[in-house]
């Protein structure tokens, strides 16, 4: 079996992942695709030509697999010219929306399955969400996020959230309440949480610190053996005991979780990952492979032992 899959907004960054990991699925073609820049020019490193991101033409594509990787906004108008395809939107526009099935493997991996209309988690929701579910039975109150991004997770238009002159020497807060991923996030493990994102001076990657009030004291070990127990058989979520570095999460496929400092009230742990890979395409992938039936960890690259970290 071969799926095609057609990819609107194949030029921006999480585009650019998606069809270099296409490009090494065994079961997976990618026969369209459509950006807003360099029309009837070949997709780089392709001979697919790019057509117009118009609806009516992505909807006349004879595929099996529509990704829409466009800003938030602009999902709704393609996903109502799209009955047959399976879809997988990797904006935020139907992360809450009940008829479409919540895509983070680790924790919807039954729903995903099968499904044909599948809404891809944020980048900060998903190092979120698997950051604090082992500890949901030992939440005392509100969990507390700090976040720092790269700045490819601004996206390609032109913001001073994106740009590295402005975030030379130089660290962004933005969002201080109210973050669409914090609300996603909370929506999600139906539990309130305060986040707060930044932005940094580098391309690729998120690094966040989770402060967990504790209902009950925990030793660091026991908080540990917590996690490594629930993602034991998880192959894209890595735990161990020093704390993950962002550098190192920069091009891999995984999630890494380490740190798991206690006091008497509080436990912290800190989570990274790629947020162009994980926090998106890669992800995406897992939940197509779902989607068709196929081995959920097909076409996604296997990363090298994670080293590079500090106790």
């Amino acid at each position: 079996m071969t799926a095609s899959v057609g990819l609107v907004g194949a030029r921006g960054h999480v585009g650019a992942e998606l069809v270099r990991l296409l490009a090494g699925h065994p079961q997976l073609r990618l026969a369209h695709a459509a950006s807003r820049q360099d029309l009837g020019r070949p997709l780089p490193g392709s001979d697919i030509v790019l057509e117009d991101m118009s609806p009516e033409t992505v909807a006349s594509w004879p595929v099996d697999v529509v990704i829409l990787a466009l800003p938030n906004g602009h999902a709704p108008a393609y996903a109502a010219t799209l009955p047959r395809p399976i879809v997988i939107d990797l904006s935020a526009d139907h992360r809450f929306d009940p008829a479409w099935v919540y895509g983070l493997p680790e924790r919807n991996r039954a729903r995903i399955a099968g499904a044909r209309r599948i809404a891809n988690p944020g980048c900060y929701a998903t190092g979120i969400q698997l950051g604090l579910g082992p500890a949901l039975p030992l939440l005392a109150g509100p969990p507390m996020v700090f976040g720092v991004s790269g700045y490819s997770g601004a996206g390609t238009t032109p913001s001073p959230r994106n740009d590295p002159a402005r975030l030379r020497d130089n660290l962004l807060p933005y969002a201080l309440t109210g973050h669409l991923h914090e609300r996603e996030a909370s929506h999600q493990l139906r539990r309130p949480l305060h986040f707060v994102p930044h932005v940094a001076a580098w391309f690729r990657g998120i690094s966040l610190t989770i402060t967990v009030p504790l209902i009950r004291p925990i030793s660091a070990a026991d908080l540990f053996a917590r996690y490594r127990d629930a993602y034991a058989d998880e192959p894209l979520v890595h735990v161990g005991a020093a704390i993950p570095e962002v550098q190192a999460a920069a091009g891999r496929h995984d999630l890494a979780i380490g740190g798991f400092a206690v006091d008497d009230r509080h436990a912290v742990l800190v989570v990274t990952l790629d947020n162009l890979l994980k926090g998106a395409a890669s992800q995406a992938l897992q939940n197509i492979n779902l989607a068709l039936g196929l081995p959920e960890r097909l076409g996604v690259p296997h990363d090298p032992p994670l080293s590079s970290a500090v106790g």
